[in-house]
């Protein structure tokens, strides 16, 4: 059923870039349905008073929550053990894949049905199966789709968003036995439900994410917007559960804020159609509900993030979606270009701590630091000083104090490095300054018609004919 997808490495992010930017379709597609999404977030927040009130409640208790995650992730592990479910903890990808995979071997399962989860993509999850004989599917319509075109999501709520109606219409004609084309949405979406039915029942293992993890109550929040997050932790016998540590809040009294702020940000709702509250497997006497829940909390860099008063921000994200509607540079790349699980301004300041700054450097200099994304972020992560500090990270020489990063320095080229230290020393010492500054005046006609990138859209950069003293002395009288 899956088809294998390939990572594309971070080098290769100018070369997809441009092959979005020559598709006029796609870039249309994606200017048109980010138009769309801000309107419908606009609709939501018509009072700034009260949006801005609500941000600085959610950023609140998301900066609470992380500074008492020890605390709080000890206490989450607690009562999720009293209420009877199984808790776990993964270092990496590798690790969850495992504790996932031996759950799954040791009740015998063959079919997985899974509920939206995009840590799920983030190790792989689908591959990993697969490769043990065990099938995964996606119950999520988007991530039905684009699991069946063999792809990752170009977006973090709306897995699909890249794909035309016609696009669709002639997957399911090719992937899905018995099906004849159609363009008819209605007639999609069952065709899609039809497939996703049948697993429901014959499903050994239902796979879910977490939106917030309650550590006094030991429950597990999960919002959705098709049914088939509850189907997916209802019907099989067995829930898994995965999630990043830094999902965890301390009461419930503190989802709500985020819920309200994370469906209208996302999707425009102002509540989304499902919130499920998880506390536990079935009990005796109850009709539905797994006789098994587990729990895996995943690490993957998060501590890294962490570990960095500037970078632990990071980590607030609630997983909107917003900072990519708003953002012009996804809005003409789309996800796929950057490469990542998580694409956007988010997945630029998310990605190198999963996968390092060697593999994600170019994303941090994806960005025009407009601001857009600080502007609707709902718990007020300051993005785009996160991403000067990766730039500057990228750019630092290895083994010193500045490199404090995995990946630090992978941006960093001897010849930029060389250049830039001339320019150092140009500009600290005054003769040097005078005697530069005359020579690129009168020397401007030696200015190189090619400037790299910046001539590729740009008229050369070409120093001014007359130096500021030199205008200042023309002045006197």
């Amino acid at each position: 059923m899956n088809k294998v997808i390939s990572i594309h490495p971070a080098k290769d992010f100018k070369a997809r870039s441009k092959a979005v930017l020559d598709n006029e379709g796609q870039r249309k597609n994606f200017r048109g349905a980010m138009d769309f999404l801000q309107a419908k977030r606009r609709s939501q927040f018509s009072d700034d008073d009260e949006l801005q009130g609500l941000r600085n409640l959610g950023q609140a208790i998301r900066q609470y929550s992380l500074a008492n995650l020890p605390r709080l992730l000890t206490q989450l592990e607690a009562n999720l053990t009293a209420n009877g479910v199984q808790v776990h903890w993964a270092e990496n990808a590798d690790d969850a894949n495992a504790i996932a995979l031996q759950i799954a071997q040791r009740v015998n399962a063959k079919h997985i049905i899974k509920g939206k989860s995009m840590v799920s993509e983030e190790i792989g999850f689908n591959h990993a199966m697969e490769a043990a004989g065990i099938e995964a599917l996606e119950s999520d319509m988007g991530e039905y789709i684009v699991q069946l075109a063999g792809e990752g999501p170009s977006h973090i709520i709306m897995p699909a968003i890249h794909k035309t109606k016609q696009e669709i219409a002639q997957l399911f004609a090719d992937e899905v036995p018995g099906v004849a084309y159609t363009e008819d949405v209605d007639a999609l979406i069952q065709i899609g439900r039809r497939v996703m039915r049948r697993k429901f029942a014959e499903a050994d293992i239902g796979l879910s994410g977490v939106n917030f993890a309650v550590a006094e109550t030991g429950t597990l929040c999960l919002v959705e917007n098709e049914g088939n997050g509850r189907m997916s932790t209802t019907v099989p016998k067995v829930h898994i559960a995965i999630t990043g540590i830094e999902k965890v809040v301390e009461k419930l009294e503190h989802v709500p804020p985020l819920l309200s702020l994370l469906t209208r940000s996302a999707t425009g709702q102002p509540v989304t159609t499902y919130v499920n509250m998880i506390s536990g497997p079935r009990k005796p006497g109850e009709k539905d509900g797994p006789q098994e829940v587990h729990l895996i909390l995943l690490d993957n860099g998060r501590t890294q993030a962490y570990a960095d008063d500037q970078l632990r921000p990071t980590l607030q994200c609630i997983r909107c979606g917003a900072c990519m509607n708003h953002c012009p540079v996804y809005a003409r790349i789309g996800g796929h270009a950057y490469g990542t699980t998580y694409p956007g301004p988010i997945g630029a300041i998310v990605s190198p701590h999963m996968l390092g700054l060697e593999a994600t450097y170019p994303l941090a200099f994806a960005s025009t630091l407009c601001g857009a994304c600080n502007e609707v972020c709902p718990v007020k992560i300051p993005i785009t000083d996160i991403l000067v500090r990766l730039r500057s990270e990228a750019q630092a020489k290895p083994d010193t104090e500045a490199a404090t990063l995995r990946g630090s320095g992978a941006a960093r080229s001897a010849a930029v490095a060389t250049v830039w230290g001339m320019w150092s020393q140009v500009y600290s010492k005054s003769g040097l300054y005078k005697l530069a500054s005359w020579f690129m005046s009168r020397g401007r006609a030696l200015s190189p018609s090619e400037q790299g990138a910046w001539t590729r859209s740009r008229t050369p950069l070409v120093p001014a004919p007359k130096r500021l003293r030199d205008l200042m002395k023309d002045r006197k009288p």
